[in-house]
Parts: C-alpha cells; structure tokens; sequence
C-alpha cells in the first residue's frame, strides 16, 4: 500500500463514504504475506518510502513470481535485482507490464513518474566493465522516482574525459562514482563537488584487485571529503541511499 492510498482512504473514512469496517479491511492489507519460502513485507513502503526488493539469487523463478506477483497486487512498485532471464519469464507470465534490464540484471514494473526533475543523480563509471553494477544503481534511483543522468567510461586513465563534462557533474545533487580495478576515481569527483559522492568497488580487474577488495580499501582510504562507501558490486545499495540523500534535498 502507497502512502497515497492510505491518506486516500482516511479521507473517505472522514468524508463518510467508507465505514470503519471497510478502512480496517483496507489496513489489513498491510499485514505481512506469507508463503512458507517467504514473508512478504507489505508495510515496507509507509515506513521507507519504497516497497520490499526481491533479491534474485538463490530463489527460484517460481518463489520470485509469487513474492512479484504480492508486491504488484497491491499497486506497488516493482523492483528484483540479480536476477536471471529465467526469473523474468517467472515474473512476465504473472506481470504483462513487467520490465528486464539484462545488463543490470534488474526486474522492474509499476515505475513512479519523476518527482524532482530540476535534483537529479549522477551515476559515473571508471571503465565500461563497470557498467552493469552502475546500471544496476541508476535503475534503483529511477525506480524511486529521481531523474537519473549517467556518464559512463571516463576513469583516472584520461581524466580529460571527466573534466569535459564538469558542468555534468557540479549540477548534479548526489554523485554515485562505480569503479574497480585501483578505485581511484570517486576520489577525483570528491575533490570537485560539494555534494554527497557514494563509492561503489566494483571486481573489475587483474589479480591483485582480490574481486574488487583493492577497490574497496581505496574507497575507504580516500582523503577526498563527503565520500561515502558501500560494498562490492552493491549498486542497488548506492542507488537506494543515492535516492533517501535526494528527497532531503
């Protein structure tokens, strides 16, 4: 249940056309929903602001469709990230307007319109290999209504191609900076913007990268101010404190 829903319905229970037993019945609606592989969190979006993400490895395409198949029921927006092609046919089959990014590996449906068109979020990438984990961030913002601008493949090894698009980057109210191998790139952007910067380590890279470890400590050791860091490949987790920073603004 959206927030609009519920003061929809509050409104009508003190207009008098919905009685206290219909508003109660409504509320229900929130109570978790269980299938024995899953409690499906209904209440997750009065208290976040967004609904129960469903994490697609280690599920089957079938436990993905019903937990899909209960978040959609109820209005709200979809999102599945991780996920396969398989899990997608699952979703499609319940789901007619559901959505796959393959290079993000993202299930999507029910997108809200953009809220905030003039404060948007950056997502900027070192290389082109890191692409699916920003991909990965910038469907997540976008899913929480924020208009999501993207430039991708302008890493520490031609920093000309970053500072050709500085006007880009200082417009920008939160910047999320996907990189692997060295990691040195959210470091550049944080000495140019007085703006919040989220770190994500990619596992892009040769052996001593230790799956994106390299990357991560970089991240964490970086003397740039106003750079926060999450974990390896997690652009979703970017993408979801990327859009909380953006509707404070």
């Amino acid at each position: 249940m959206i927030p609009a829903q519920l003061k929809e319905f509050l409104r009508r229970y003190k207009k008098g056309t919905m009685s206290e037993e219909q508003m109660l019945a409504k509320i229900s609606l929130l109570d978790p929903e269980t299938f024995g592989f899953a409690t499906v969190d209904h209440h997750r979006q009065l208290r976040q602001g967004f609904p129960e993400v469903i994490f697609c490895e280690g599920k089957t395409p079938v436990q993905v469709g019903k937990i899909a198949t209960a978040i959609t029921r109820r209005k709200q927006p979809l999102l599945a990230t991780r996920a396969s092609r398989q899990h997608f046919r699952a979703v499609r089959k319940q789901i007619r307007s559901a959505a796959f990014n393959p290079v993000a590996r993202t299930i999507s449906a029910n997108q809200p319109p953009v809220r905030r068109k003039e404060s948007f979020i950056l997502v900027v990438t070192a290389g082109t290999s890191d692409i699916p984990v920003a991909e990965e961030a910038a469907v997540t913002a976008r899913m929480f209504g924020n208009r999501v601008e993207t430039l991708y493949d302008v890493g520490v090894a031609g920093l000309h191609r970053l500072f050709a698009r500085n006007e880009l980057i200082r417009s920008a109210a939160v910047i999320i900076v996907v990189a692997g191998m060295e990691g040195a790139l959210p470091s550049v952007v944080g000495g140019l913007v007085n703006v919040p910067v989220i770190a994500v380590p990619t596992s892009v890279g040769y052996g001593t990268s230790f799956g994106g470890i390299t990357a991560l400590l970089a991240m964490l050791n970086s003397c740039a101010s106003g750079i926060t860091v999450v974990n390896i490949d997690n652009g979703f987790g970017a993408g979801f404190a990327a859009s909380l920073i953006n509707q404070k603004k």
